[in-house]
């Protein structure tokens, strides 16, 4: 995907720079036929990151589809929120799965839509980080292993939020989690846990796998839509600041999500075929420890005694990632 970064220029008023682009470098959002998919009346919290990137998501999806979807959607967050019975905030074809078997669902409407020649209609499951990561990873797999043609779009949070906040399949490593609480000799979740979706999703050949994040809205909606025109089953990860779960101010969730991606702990990068083919180069890196200071759930690395050893440990993972995908300028894939 070739996509050339938006710059917006200060102009001393409050205008919106989406007015000095052309229409086709607008986001979905900023048009007036844009579908509305998630609508208003949802109970989404206060700067829920999760809300934000699926409106952006199922929209971008929608007009890609020209507005031929239909949305299953595992239990989680995004559905309790979005669908307190007998109400509802979505305004497309959106079907509620059990936690651990939307892929499967997804894959059976696919089917259905084959058999009876509905082809021009595409489909799309999405949950969060346990419904994917963990509880449905295995009808996850099995739709990837059979090329299904579903695009799977997580939302990872980084913990079960809707429950209490449990550690899952994708919290990070010396979060606090009420599962995973800072107390001991190693506080928070340990380290070498969990797994690494992406990389999985890559493992099994699909065409095409992708990671986003709302900080990068515009590099979200084209991954949405380059995902929309291909076949087979392809995969987005999208991370979503959550901020009663990550104790973060609620009106920093961007701010929360741009420290994660300049600082390489949640690198943007495009596969297909299983192979790494472009990857969103970090403006201005960052240390972790100014993504740590902005959540509650690693205070205790900081406070009452600093944790060197832990954050030294978390800045080796970014850099890592740095490295394995050269985010940096001067370097390559």
């Amino acid at each position: 995907m070739t996509t050339q970064r938006i710059k917006f220029y200060q102009t001393g008023t409050y205008t919106a720079g989406n007015r000095l682009l052309d229409d086709e470098a607008r986001t979905v959002q900023s048009r007036p036929d844009r579908t509305n998919s998630l609508n208003s009346g949802h109970r989404a919290c206060q700067g829920c990151g999760e809300a934000l990137g699926a409106r952006y998501a199922i929209d971008a999806a929608m007009r890609a589809a020209h507005k031929r979807l239909i949305a299953i959607n595992a239990t989680g967050c995004l559905e309790v929120f979005s669908s307190p019975y007998p109400e509802s905030a979505w305004q497309i074809p959106w079907m509620h799965s059990l936690f651990g078997n939307a892929p499967a669902v997804a894959s059976g409407v696919a089917a259905a839509l084959r058999a009876k020649g509905h082809d021009d209609v595409k489909v799309v499951a999405q949950g969060g980080d346990g419904a994917t990561v963990d509880i449905g990873f295995g009808c996850l797999s099995g739709m990837f292993e059979r090329n299904d043609e579903v695009l799977y779009i997580c939302y990872d949070n980084e913990a079960y939020m809707n429950t209490g906040i449990q550690r899952s399949g994708a919290t990070p490593p010396f979060a606090r989690t009420n599962t995973t609480q800072a107390v001991g000799e190693a506080p928070g979740n340990l380290l070498g846990t969990g797994k690494n979706v992406p990389r999985i999703a890559m493992a099994h050949g699909i065409p095409y796998v992708a990671t986003a994040s709302v900080a990068d809205l515009h590099d979200l909606e084209a991954k949405v839509a380059t995902a929309m025109g291909m076949k087979g089953a392809r995969y987005i990860h999208i991370h979503v600041p959550c901020p009663l779960g990550w104790g973060s101010d609620p009106a920093h969730t961007m701010k929360v999500a741009r420290m994660a991606v300049e600082s390489g702990l949640f690198p943007l990068f495009e596969a297909r075929a299983g192979r790494v083919v472009d990857r969103t180069k970090i403006r201005r890196k960052v240390s972790v420890e100014r993504y740590l200071e902005l959540q509650t759930r690693f205070k205790h690395l900081f406070e009452p005694c600093r944790n060197d050893e832990a954050i030294a440990a978390i800045q080796a993972i970014a850099d890592e990632h740095v490295a394995t995908y050269g985010l940096l300028e001067s370097e390559g894939l």
